[in-house]
């Protein structure tokens, strides 16, 4: 089997943006009605599987819809109208996101059964509808679900699941057990929804639902206990990016500063020193199966951080993309068997091809993880659900290279990027770190951790060293600003729990890492 070594490309977040979109295009079933997949595996039989109309079409207009507002991609409207349809599809017998229980095809079938840890991704359709489409029809059920959820949802006594029953028609599925896992994921979406469209009732049920989550879960320790929280690892990370989201919008400090102790604490139950996370935090769980959109998760959190004027975690939301994400990619496709396919079932057709540019759950070291995990798992997949989690964390990455406020440009993350305001060319793509402004304005360089000694061009002024940053006044226009540091090569043992692997970094970017005798990994091995 081929090894899958991480290169030039897994610099580009645009890219890796460009290749995610182009996988959630194709993630249809023509057999069901055009309804999107959600199951993905390439080992031991690679297929894409199971329609789920109430989760995958949330998860993919988000990150699509977000792609194209922040990279002006062009996207294929086909596959927006089949998402959106779905999403529809799903709301069609009552206010909320149902799926169909069952296996189906031609699109039959009626969506009875609701998980409310579906609630998120149903109003991340609603969203990313109506902010970027403009849909009336999206604001109107947004509006009608939020009411429903608070006819039948009540914070100290749970849904009224007989009531839904009696009086929807929905069959109540008990599936997760922690309210961290269950309607607290909606946290996020609803504040998407308010910042897009002003409706008050999505605010206040976002704040009734972070206030269950702090008086329950998120405690001023940050500490994580899986009977509170639940295993299923990535409702804990996105419930946590959500409530930075709510704080980021009140201006909310003292919620902000509950954020930062979890992510102090607590997340290091779940995560390594590359942003690589856990996918179940089962106690008995000892293989390294992670999860990209926990890791996106941690990421967009990072950046709320950064934001808020601490640097030290836009430094590790740059470690977490080029240590981790953008090299966890599925790019190279050459080791995925299409399978017999007789029958001519669509799941089964071009898989490998569908797949590239997806996202699912990797070790820190490769796309396969040394052990089995459980045996009713594939030991590769690459869920499609997951592929718009991280796809849609990565455009929040690309927004936050450089970002321009009324005290002037911030350069965060060292990737090469241009806006009509500025050029930079990182120093992992080119001899040095240059920066060339295209329009006036004082500027504010993000200086790594690692960095030593900086040598800077005089032409630029004296800059002021503060919190992080390399502050320029008034530096010239239209003239390359070169910043001198050198990238070093370190070694370092990343853990989790007993686990340890080794790691050679250059920057924050790695080099070569330990990796088992695996193949399918991301970079050049590391003996120990």
């Amino acid at each position: 089997m081929p090894t899958q070594l991480a290169d030039i490309n897994t610099t580009d977040i645009a890219d890796a943006i460009r290749l995610g979109c182009r996988c959630m295009s194709l993630a249809f079933n023509s057999q069901d009605g055009d309804m999107p997949y959600g199951g993905a595996k390439v080992r031991p039989v690679a297929e894409l599987s199971g329609s789920f109309e109430s989760h995958i079409p949330g998860r993919h207009l988000n990150a699509l819809l977000n792609a194209e507002d922040a990279l002006g991609l062009a996207l294929d409207e086909n596959a927006i109208d089949k998402h959106a349809r779905a999403a529809f599809f799903s709301y069609s017998q009552a206010p909320l996101p149902l799926h169909r229980v069952g296996q189906h095809r031609d699109g039959a079938g009626i969506p009875s059964e609701l998980s409310d840890h579906d609630l998120r991704e149903g109003f991340h359709a609603l969203y990313a509808l109506a902010k970027y489409r403009d849909s009336d029809r999206a604001r109107q059920l947004a509006a009608q679900s939020i009411e429903t959820i608070n006819t039948y949802w009540l914070p100290d006594e749970a849904w009224q699941t007989e009531r839904i029953g009696r009086e929807l028609g929905v069959a109540f599925q008990q599936g997760y057990g922690t309210f961290i896992q269950r309607p607290a994921r909606a946290i996020g979406p609803l504040v998407k929804h308010y910042r897009a469209t002003g409706y008050g009732p999505a605010l206040q049920l976002a704040l009734a639902l972070a206030d269950k989550a702090l008086r329950e879960c998120f405690r001023p320790d940050g500490a994580f206990a899986n009977d509170l929280f639940g295993t299923h690892a990535h409702s804990t990370t996105c419930v946590m990016s959500s409530l930075a989201q709510l704080a980021d919008l009140l201006q909310d400090t003292p919620l902000m500063a509950r954020v930062k102790s979890f992510y102090d604490n607590g997340l290091w139950a779940l995560r390594d020193q590359i942003g690589w996370s856990i996918e179940v935090s089962d106690p008995a769980t000892n293989c390294l199966r992670g999860e990209s959109n926990n890791s996106g998760d941690i990421l967009e959190t990072a950046l709320i951080l950064g934001r808020w004027g601490h640097a030290e975690y836009y430094a590790d939301a740059e470690r977490i993309l080029r240590g981790h994400l953008l090299p966890s990619q599925l790019r190279d496709v050459s080791f995925i068997i299409e399978p017999d396919n007789r029958e001519n079932i669509d799941g089964r057709s071009d898989v490998a091809d569908r797949l590239r540019g997806a996202f699912g759950f990797p070790a820190p070291y490769g796309h396969e993880p040394v052990g089995i995990w459980q045996s009713d798992k594939p030991r590769i997949g690459f869920n499609l659900d997951i592929v718009g989690g991280t796809v849609a964390s990565l455009c929040e990455a690309y927004r936050e290279i450089a970002r321009s406020d009324e005290s002037g440009i911030w350069v965060n993350l060292l990737f090469d990027h241009q806006t009509d305001a500025i050029e930079i060319q990182s120093p992992y793509t080119h001899p040095q770190w240059a920066v060339r402004l295209k329009k006036p304005a004082a500027l504010h360089l993000r200086l790594p951790p690692w960095a030593g000694t900086v040598d800077i061009d005089e032409a630029a002024g004296a800059p002021i060293f503060a919190n992080g940053y390399l502050h320029f006044a008034a530096p010239p226009v239209n003239r390359w600003l070169h910043i001198g540091c050198e990238l070093p090569v370190r070694e370092e043992t990343l853990t989790w729990r007993n686990q340890s692997v080794r790691a050679r970094f250059r920057g924050d970017a790695i080099t070569a890492m330990q990796n088992f005798d695996q193949d399918l990994t991301f970079f050049d091995p590391l003996y120990p």
